[in-house]
């Protein structure tokens, strides 16, 4: 048995609920001073740095010259990229564009007393930098991470959206990755990865332009470096392993559930994937179907590994207490395998992403339903949201008073002024209003 289950109200699953509660984690650590020492290199020497870390790690004969994806290397890719791709790219497109044109906020203004405007401007940033995994050096491209992060910068309206994705040992990038950011209108596109890449869109060099937004997953070194950049640029988050918690009552099809565990599993050898459960028979069924599902999956002894060291199998006295326990680990990707689930979908408070029944995979969030696949981890959904439109766009505040209203609201700043010792603040008002000594 891979993953042994346990009551929640046996030693060890108490145990057990409080690791996965603390289970927080900063970037590691023994890369902090690589990454700390690459984006210096960047600042440094800009280009010349860039593609000397591009010819160490991916492409051996990189030049300058290829660094920027040309348009004629985007035309060929359209012609390696078969018409049933093409045709679900445009439907995944379709289905993310519509879903997140309805996070667009509106300016608005309000008028108050003696004529006061008050309000909030909504602008996008002007530009954003679309970090791309290499996906196994190109083999596996990771088309989903264009249009999730891609889509929503453009929705929000920033003019310039530069994508970065790592060269394989060709100095080539894989044709759906060009393909896929075409046709959301992305264009500027440069062949770097890892940290340096991250350094080049915080810092900008000859080539590349500095942005204002980072996006984008990556592996340890792109997640430190993200951290490192952070302040200066905004990131979109430091992110976790992935993570999917399945709550499951004897309704639920245990097949089902243990090839989303797999799903998750498959991703990272720290991936954790947890099933919440009423019933000791799902929980023993599942944890035979995942035994009998491993030998399937192409990365099994990656989701093998994740599963022994991470997986875990709870039973739970009710539904009532599993809900808790799900607000409690504010999970990535929760699934209700249960009776009547939408009943129980208002009792949720903390999770990245919410897929209701049986018959919703957590790849479909994945890829084509339309909500977005950058989730927050960690228990971070306790107060974090999805990337969406908003990570792209900034509020400006708006004041405006007439002669009338600060004539009526003079008195009342320089009291709160003056109680905080900052005579500056209460003169500013003072010697508008005839009032000043």
């Amino acid at each position: 048995m891979i993953i042994k289950p346990l009551t929640t109200s046996s030693p060890a699953g108490a145990k057990k609920l409080a690791a996965l509660q603390d289970r927080f984690q900063s970037s590691d650590s023994s890369c902090r001073q690589v990454v700390t020492d690459i984006i210096q290199d960047i600042r440094q020497r800009g280009d010349e740095a860039l593609v000397e870390y591009t010819r160490k790690f991916d492409a051996p004969d990189f030049t300058i010259d290829q660094l920027k994806v040309t348009g004629p290397e985007i035309e060929q890719a359209f012609d390696l990229v078969d018409h049933d791709l093409n045709a679900t790219l445009d439907l995944a497109i379709k289905r993310i564009q519509t879903f997140h044109e309805h996070e667009k906020e509106e300016s608005w203004t309000i008028t108050g007393d003696h004529g006061i405007i008050t309000g909030r401007l909504v602008n996008p940033v002007d530009s954003a930098g679309l970090y791309v995994p290499g996906g196994q050096g190109g083999q596996t491209p990771l088309v989903s991470s264009v249009l999730m992060n891609g889509i929503p910068a453009g929705i929000a309206g920033v003019k310039k959206r530069v994508m970065v994705t790592p060269a394989n040992n060709e100095g080539k990038v894989n044709p759906a990755l060009l393909v896929a950011a075409s046709k959301i209108g992305i264009d500027e596109i440069y062949k770097v990865g890892s940290a340096w890449a991250i350094a080049a869109l915080a810092y900008g060099t000859a080539s590349i332009p500095k942005v204002d937004v980072i996006v984008g997953p990556g592996n340890q070194f792109v997640a430190e470096a993200k951290q490192q950049v952070s302040g200066r640029v905004r990131i979109d988050m430091v992110a976790g392993p992935s993570e999917v918690l399945i709550i499951a009552d004897q309704t639920a099809t245990p097949a089902y559930a243990a090839a989303d565990m797999l799903a998750q599993a498959e991703h990272d050898p720290q991936a954790l994937a947890i099933l919440v459960t009423t019933s000791q028979e799902i929980a023993a069924q599942v944890s035979k179907e995942l035994e009998a599902q491993l030998p399937k999956l192409s990365r099994e002894a990656i989701a093998r590994k994740a599963l022994a060291e991470k997986g875990v199998i709870l039973i739970a006295n009710s539904i009532d207490e599993a809900i808790e326990i799900a607000n409690q680990l504010a999970a990535e990707h929760l699934e209700l395998m249960i009776d009547k689930a939408f009943d129980w979908v208002k009792k949720i408070r903390h999770a990245g992403a919410i897929f209701v029944g049986n018959n919703v995979p957590e790849s479909t969030g994945d890829y084509l339903a339309g909500p977005n696949h950058v989730l927050p981890t960690m228990g971070t959904a306790r107060f974090s949201s999805a990337l969406g439109v908003e990570t792209f766009v900034k509020k400006s505040s708006l004041i405006s008073y007439p002669r009338e209203a600060l004539l009526a609201d003079s008195e009342h700043i320089q009291r709160l002024a003056n109680l905080e010792g900052l005579t500056g603040h209460a003169r500013s008002a003072a010697i508008r209003t005839d009032d000043c000594k």
